[in-house]
């Protein structure tokens, strides 16, 4: 049987129409299913929250920024360190304030991942837990 020929012989001809049936079919278990589920989407508790006087915390923590230029320098505050001991020194200072200050790391682009490593380990081992990653937003399209 050749479909789709031109033989007008009176045999059956294949159907060219496209049944339609099953995606009636389909659509009516979604519609049925979006309706019974709707309902449940929208559904809220109802809840009487407490009320509170209390004023907002005005005091910010501190942030200390520690810098690494191209050659490795690192920077406290913009002020040159001598060596990682002194880093070492001056982080285990700044995790025992309370607060516990935040710090962001600041690292030039040509500077080896080993250093900036270093620094992150020394911020952990001091105690710190809220490092952060400065970068500079419009040299990313370059």
């Amino acid at each position: 049987m050749a479909f789709g020929g031109f033989d007008q012989r009176g045999g059956p001809q294949p159907m060219a129409d496209i049944n339609t049936t099953p995606l009636v079919d389909v659509m009516l278990v979604l519609l049925v299913i979006f309706i019974i589920t709707a309902p449940l989407l929208t559904h809220s508790i109802r809840l009487d929250l407490p009320d509170a006087k209390a004023s907002a915390a005005s005091e910010a923590p501190e942030t200390i920024t520690v810098s690494i230029d191209a050659q490795g320098v690192l920077f406290w505050n913009n002020e040159a360190l001598a060596d990682s001991k002194e880093l070492a020194q001056r982080l285990a200072a700044a995790a025992s304030a309370q607060p516990q200050p935040a710090l962001n790391l600041r690292a030039d682009r040509n500077t080896r991942y080993q250093t900036i490593a270093e620094v992150m380990s020394a911020a952990q081992d001091a105690g710190l837990t809220r490092l952060g990653f400065v970068t500079d937003p419009k040299a990313a399209g370059r």
